[in-house]
């Protein structure tokens, strides 16, 4: 094992020159010896807190196998230690710097030449004897290719690159890791990745060096122009590949290849024989003559300048990947990372900070969004982009915060199923902001007609981190408690309420804070208001001298609480969000005394006096802040005191009251400071989601906001509980990234390439197992009372047995953590007194008979389990406020407490086992995962670029580490390779069956009906499991797109067909009506007489009516059988009325003889039946417009118009007549 602190500095003898290029882990430097000046290369493996199995091995090969003409010689290890950055471990080796053969090839190539078959047998002899040395001693390289055969000036042949090498022994001459790079890979290799039990020998690096010789002629490796997966699935199932103009090279080349190829590794040549082969053969005894023929064409190569370099990845399962992009300088900036090509961390830092410097500090990685903190405003969340990122494809608009809101919204409304969005990061990485920003996003999304419940919304956010958040020494606004934000819709997407869990507040920053940081803001934004607002007196706050729990080591917090105009600003914005919200006046008013009680609290002093009795009492000696303190929160001051400076023990039954000593009484101070702010806090938060309207039913959208991991100068418990949540959020993102994603693989049977990613559930067992994990430890000490701090860490060490835990030497009261984010040191004073956090009876007792409202509220309620107030209050912030005199306020209270209970001691009645604040802490993390689990999880990444919090800077060694723990290149590479939606067949083809089936068709859920919809879907790079469809991550946006288009064209057919039946539906209704009348009226004496008078029927006489009724009449589509009408002007009615067609009837005296003539909107003529004449005195003109007639009547004798009332009317003019009405007809006559 390396040790990383015995190994010296290399700033003692080397000296960096300049930059060679890439290796696995770091960057290649050259240096130079400040001894005698000789130069060599150093890889820098940049920053390592830690030497991996990897490096392990590298060096163990480099130290002793270096002694090879072959073989790269290795100079030594060193390491250079950087807190900051992490320390770089530097391998120094020989200097090669005549390039890789691949440069040479393809810098010959270039200029239109090929290489020479004698110097690519003296390339490939150099290699197979490097190898052979290898082989002997049992290591396999795994990793053979043109760029790690590097060359000298002097023409000679070095293997280099041992950072994946394999170590055989006796017991194990097989290997079975997937590892190389891909177009390299032998067959062998890439089936261990599918095939569990499958192995290989030594011989896969001869495969390895059969494409190199490849490579040596053609200049690319076969199937370079694929993507690298493609190429790991095509290489196993293709034949053996060959030189693309075989013709072109002897016989003897393509003799040596086809052996390298042999698919079956048990029929492949050993290096040994393969130096026997006749192509090789002709390299030996003009060793000489062809190294001076190299260092000719190396020299020629470099004068001219012609070297291209280029690199291809490497891959690496089942272990940690390392892989190698291309370093092209001009490549375009990309949105979605996935979509590159080479992948590696500078790569992944090259986009992200080309496209910072261009103020885009979002990227997607698949459907996970990085976000870059810009440090500055940003003018891209108004209204305007709102609209912008509104159900639209994700790839119609660059990447954005709004992007990934709007995906939740869509896949609660699409799917009606619950949605999380997750955002994690490290302090100061603006996951607050991105918070911030969500909700408002998602409450544009959510329009509903309560405007106020919006504005309320709104509020929320600002009011909660005015309590919870405080600035730190690395981040202003820094959340000191773990929220989740779940908003409530309705089925159809509209927000009506919102609820806000909190957790794990850090009470502990109200009493103490640490160097250079804050307490809570809350109490500076109402010191800093009630300044300027002359009431400081009223809450008993001095105007010189700050208050203890505020005051800070430069002593010029005064100055910056009445000069720093933003503190006044953000104290009139928390009074808005009280008022906006639903607070009362009265209720606020209750709340600042409170914090104003908490600052007086701190106040209180305490000093030893001594009797004949003890020597260890305390008391009061300033009553002042005790009787400010008393005021405010409305209890005596006698009995305040004697709660402060004594305690009761109960024993049998009888009260033994006891003195505290200063050091006691000032922890009971500070802990009763802590349960009031504590309990104010999540009295605060219950008030919220009341004035809320929080409803049980709809679907929701989740948003965590928790803080992020933190690694100080010096680290308490608090640290400790907030790297342990950490630990918890990557362990939920781990698992549903990596873990459940490539077990169904499994399960289902899929062909894909597993992904190696770093699991920390071993760390999160060491935390939270039981009885044996660090917290149980924590708990059981806590509860001795002669256990301290040391006892605690020996306990520890005893018991965990985990390589993540360690005690550094010469330190007594610590211990370290190898968390995912880094190494953490722990300074434990304190953990049992923190983990403890008593608050003595006697102290609750005078809390609860306070004449304070408020206050009795927050301490008649037991805490839960997550040791939050438990108080479900029917006495709201409304109640509170009712309008009656502070008696019958009591009356009620006392009304709903049970008064017994109160007066009685808490210690008579509470005999179970104390809770202690890690046991809160479990379950609070237990309460967290269950809201969690519950929703489609949605990932925001945030990204710290620098340190100082300065815009437009970009610092890629801080980036990277935080790439590096957050697993982002192994997300890049399962999000590329993987199926991220995983649908089972049931569930795919009710989904989307739209797309494929007709209507009324009910297909089975079968893997045909997945393929007909997937394929009329035109998707591809799908795949079929036994009972699943795995998608990749933007097929299903994809999908829903192409599901909300057809469902749109169905809409609008339903619209015409319902249309349409509606339409024949009336006709049919009204054919029978008028079928029914025919029936009717056949049936009457008489039809027509020579003048009539009037229309006499079965069922009644004719009545008047006024012109308005006859109009309504008209216009009714269900006409009245009964109400008929006799000699009223139809022009003024007509005029209003539209007709689809007039049916003209001539009727003679004699009512036997008419003639019916059908007037249709085109003007002609049709017989409608009757026994009669055509008219012919009486002139039809039709007018312009469609349907518009004018008939002129000119007939000297009586005529009858029978007329229709169709559902469609068009306007005719008519002259003035007498009319009269039937069910179905008009009469009228001249």
């Amino acid at each position: 094992m390396i040790g990383l602190q015995t190994l010296a500095d290399p700033s003692d003898t080397w000296e960096i020159v300049e930059t060679i290029g890439k290796g696995t882990y770091g960057k290649v430097y050259k240096v130079s010896n400040k001894k005698d000046g000789s130069q060599a290369a150093v890889k820098v493996l940049d920053p390592i807190s830690d030497v991996d199995e990897e490096i392990e091995a590298e060096y163990s090969i480099l130290q002793s196998l270096s002694n090879h003409p072959n073989v790269v010689q290795f100079y030594g290890i060193y390491y250079k230690a950087d807190l900051k950055a992490g320390g770089q471990l530097w391998l120094v080796l020989e200097l090669c710097n005549g390039g890789s053969v691949t440069d040479l090839v393809r810098g010959l190539l270039k200029r239109g030449h090929c290489m020479d078959e004698a110097l690519i047998a003296y390339i490939l002899y150099g290699a197979l004897l490097g190898l052979q040395h290898l082989h002997n001693n049992r290591i396999i390289h795994r990793d053979v290719k043109g760029n790690n055969i590097l060359l000298t000036t002097e023409g000679g042949i070095k293997l280099v690159d041992f950072g994946v090498s394999a170590q055989l022994t006796n017991t194990r001459l097989r290997r079975n890791t997937s590892v190389g790079t891909p177009f390299w890979m032998a067959p062998e290799v890439i089936a261990c990745d599918q095939q569990f039990d499958y192995s290989y020998d030594i011989r896969c690096d001869v495969w390895s060096l059969g494409i190199t010789a490849i490579e040596l002629g053609d200049g690319e490796p076969p199937m370079s122009d694929l993507h690298p997966v493609k190429a790991l699935y095509k290489i196993p199932r293709n034949p053996p590949p060959t030189l693309l103009q075989p013709d072109k090279w002897c016989r003897g080349f393509n003799h040596f290849i086809s052996q390298c190829l042999i698919k079956d590794f048990e029929r492949r040549p050993s290096v040994t024989h393969l130096l026997e082969h006749p192509f090789i053969k002709q390299a030996h005894g003009k060793d000489i003559t062809l190294q001076k023929q190299l260092a000719h064409l190396i020299e020629t190569q470099q004068q001219d300048g012609s070297v291209e370099k280029t690199r291809h990845e490497r891959l690496c399962t089942r272990k940690r990947h390392h892989l190698r992009a291309s370093e092209e300088g001009g490549q375009d900036m990309t949105d979605d990372l996935v979509s590159l090509e080479f992948l590696d961390e500078e790569t992944i830092i090259y986009h992200l900070q080309k496209r910072y410097s261009e103020l885009q500090v979002y990227t997607y990685v698949g459907d996970i969004l990085i976000a870059l903190n810009p440090f500055q405003d940003l003018n891209i969340y108004s209204p305007e982009f709102s609209k912008l990122y509104h159900g639209v494809k994700r790839c119609s608009n660059p990447p954005h915060i709004f992007a990934t809101a709007d995906a939740a919204y869509q896949g609660m409304v699409t799917f009606s199923k619950d949605q999380c969005i997750i955002i994690s990061g490290e302090s100061g990485a603006g996951k607050t902001e991105s918070a911030h920003l969500i909700v408002q996003h998602l409450t544009y999304l959510g329009k509903a007609n309560n405007r106020v419940l919006r504005e309320k919304i709104l509020q929320v956010n600002p009011l909660v981190e005015a309590f919870g958040n405080a600035c730190t020494a690395i981040n202003d606004n820094s959340s000191r408690f773990g929220k989740y934000l779940e908003m409530k819709f309705t089925p159809t997407g509209a927000v009506m309420g919102a609820k806000i869990s909190e957790y794990l507040l850090e009470k502990s920053r109200v009493i103490q804070q640490a160097v250079r940081e804050k307490s809570f803001h809350i109490f500076y934004y109402i010191y800093a208001g009630l300044y300027h607002q002359k009431q400081l007196a009223e809450y008993k706050l001095p105007e010189n001298k700050p208050p203890r729990y505020i005051a800070n080591e430069e002593g010029n917090i005064m100055q910056d609480i009445i000069t720093n105009s933003l503190y006044r600003e953000q104290f009139e914005a928390i009074q808005h969000c009280f008022r906006s919200i639903g607070f009362t006046d009265e209720v606020v008013h209750s709340v600042y005394r409170v914090l104003a009680g908490i600052l007086n609290i701190g106040n209180i002093e305490f000093a030893a006096i001594s009797s004949k009795h003890q020597t260890d009492k305390s008391e009061v000696p300033d009553a002042e802040a005790l009787e400010n303190t008393s005021t405010l929160l409305g209890i005596g001051s006698e009995e305040l005191q004697e709660a402060l400076t004594s305690h009761c023990v109960v024993t049998r039954g009888e009260t033994i009251v006891r003195t505290n000593t200063v050091d006691k009484a000032a922890d009971v101070r500070d802990a009763m400071s802590k349960a009031l702010y504590g309990r104010l806090f999540s009295w605060i938060v219950n008030q919220i989601n009341t004035l809320l309207h929080d409803a049980e039913s709809g679907m929701n959208v989740g948003i965590l906001d928790i803080f992020g991991f933190e690694n100080f100068k010096k680290n308490s418990f608090e640290q400790l509980c907030i790297n342990i949540a950490n630990e918890q959020i990557q362990f939920y993102f781990n698992q549903h990234i990596f873990a459940l994603e490539q077990a169904e693989y499994q399960n289902e049977e899929i062909d894909a390439a597993l992904v190696e990613y770093e699991d920390n559930r071993p760390l999160l067992d060491m935390f939270l197992q039981k009885p044996m994990g660090l917290l149980s430890l924590l708990d059981e000490e806590s509860r001795f009372p002669q256990a301290t701090d040391q006892t605690l860490v020996d306990k520890v060490e005893d018991n965990l047995r985990s390589k993540y835990f360690w005690r550094p030497k010469g330190i007594e009261l610590c211990f370290g953590i190898q968390h995912y984010a880094g190494k953490v040191l722990y300074d434990a004073y304190g953990f049992l007194e923190k983990n403890r956090d008593t608050l003595p009876a006697d102290v609750v007792v005078v809390l609860r008979t306070s004449e304070n409202v408020l206050l009795q509220q927050l301490f008649c309620s037991p805490l839960t389990k997550t040791g939050m107030s438990g108080l479900q209050s029917p006495l709201s912030a409304q109640n509170i406020n009712i309008q009656c005199s502070n008696e019958n306020r009591f009356q009620l209270l006392w009304r709903w407490i049970d008064t017994m209970e109160i007066m009685r001691h808490p210690e008579e009645t509470t005999n179970m086992k104390r809770q202690t604040v890690a046991s809160y802490f479990r379950y609070s993390l237990m309460d967290l995962l269950s809201k969690m689990v519950v929703g489609q999880p949605h990932f925001v990444r945030c990204i710290k670029p620098n340190d100082d919090r300065q815009a437009q800077m970009f610092c890629q060694e801080r980036v990277q580490v935080q790439l590096r723990y957050t697993g982002i290149l192994e997300t890049i590479r399962i999000r590329g390779q993987g199926y991220s939606h995983r649908i089972l067949f049931e569930e795919f083809v009710q989904r989307y069956y739209y797309l494929a089936f007709r209507a009324h068709e009910t297909p089975s859920a079968t893997r045909e009906s997945c393929i007909a919809i997937l394929q009329k879907a035109r998707l591809d790079k799908w795949v079929l499991g036994k009972t699943k469809v795995f998608l990749k991550y933007y097929q299903v946006e994809q999908l829903n797109l192409l599901l909300r288009e057809v469902i749109g064209r169905v809409v609008v057919l339903q619209a015409y067909t319902k249309g349409w039946l509606g339409a024949r539906r009336y006709k049919k209704a009204r054919a029978r009506r008028r079928k029914s009348a025919v029936v009717i009226q056949s049936g009457h004496s008489g039809v027509a007489k020579k003048h009539y008078t009037g229309l006499i029927m079965s069922y009644g006489y004719i009545d008047e009516l006024s012109l308005n009724q006859i109009h309504n009449l008209l216009q009714s589509d269900i006409p009245c059988t009964r109400q008929f009408i006799r000699k009223v002007d139809v022009e003024s009615v007509l005029m209003q009325t539209q007709w689809d067609w007039l049916t003209l009837t001539l009727v003679r005296n004699q009512p036997t003889t008419t003639t019916t003539t059908a007037l249709h909107s085109n003007g002609s003529r049709g017989r409608a039946g009757g026994r009669g004449r055509k008219v012919t005195k009486g002139a039809v003109e039709k007018k312009p417009g469609r349907n518009h007639i004018t008939w002129q009547p000119t007939l000297p004798y009586s005529l009858t118009l029978f007329c229709c009332i169709p559902p469609l009317y068009h306007k005719q003019q008519l002259l003035p007549s007498a009319i009269y009405f039937t069910p179905t007809y008009v009469f009228f006559k001249k």
